[in-house]
């Protein structure tokens, strides 16, 4: 049986990349499980698990005719891994030259000699992880997997989860600090387009992030090129886009295009 701490520290160490956790996830559970000739592992955010089949997911295998069983599931919309995922419950084959539930998928594990197969699904804070389990003989994988590889699972999901949550704050920490130094400049840049166009502070900002939409810019820099340039250059087509996209009242003047500040 897998030592937890070896585990834990496994998962955890430097932050690992969820590709890099899933690999050694894999390589664990084959280890950790008596009569298991390989093992996968699949990653699916909580926003993909909808689409199941169709889902974008990280996966890593021990062999290569293993990552080639997780693909036939994904393609045929059939398997231990998809049913893991729907029902939310372990899901497996005892012996898959008797059991006809996934015909795609039973062919090609076959094809593979794989004959038993067991797939335990784990989830912690939008992330669902997959681990399953191969043998080249029949027999009940599915008891055996929930031993050494449940734990390793809970263990391994868990601390994913939490570095998919710190890198997802680290850049939220980065997007605000953009945003509070880029502040300044965009204010100018306000500045600027309420001069030209006559509207207001919030009317300014809000042609402004939809003219850097349409012009595939961000905000930010669309701000520091009319700042740089004093809107020279930009002047007609702000005016053109501020006149069509700010109808009703407080819209733009449009009146001829005004003199632009020193």
């Amino acid at each position: 049986m897998p030592d937890r701490t070896h585990i834990r520290t496994a998962c955890q160490t430097d932050a690992p990349s969820l590709g890099r956790g899933l690999a050694e996830l894999a390589e664990q559970a084959a280890a950790g499980t008596p009569d298991s000739c390989g093992a996968t592992a699949t990653a699916v955010l909580a926003e993909e698990s909808s689409g199941a089949a169709a889902a974008d997911r990280t996966t890593a295998a021990t062999h290569p005719d293993l990552s080639a069983l997780v693909s036939v599931q994904m393609r045929a919309g059939e398997g231990p891994i998809l049913a893991a995922l729907d029902t939310g419950r372990p899901a497996g084959a005892d012996d898959l030259l008797h059991d006809d539930r996934w015909p795609r998928y039973r062919a090609r594990a076959l094809d593979a000699g794989v004959r038993s197969t067991a797939t335990l699904p784990f989830v912690c804070d939008g992330l669902t992880v997959t681990i399953s389990v191969y043998g080249l003989r029949p027999g009940p994988l599915k008891k055996a997997a929930q031993g050494a590889t449940e734990l390793l699972g809970d263990l391994a999901t868990e601390s994913m989860a939490r570095d998919r949550l710190y890198r997802a704050a680290l850049v939220q920490v980065d997007q605000l600090d953009t945003a509070l130094r880029t502040r300044p400049v965009v204010d100018q840049a306000c500045g600027i387009v309420m001069y030209v166009l006559g509207c207001d502070a919030d009317q300014a900002f809000d042609l402004l992030r939809r003219f850097s939409q349409r012009t595939n810019n961000k905000l930010a820099e669309l701000a520091e090129t009319v700042v740089r340039t004093r809107g020279r250059g930009l002047e007609k087509e702000l005016i053109a886009f501020g006149r069509s996209a700010a109808p009703g009242r407080g819209r733009p003047a449009s009146g001829p295009d005004r003199d632009l500040p020193g």
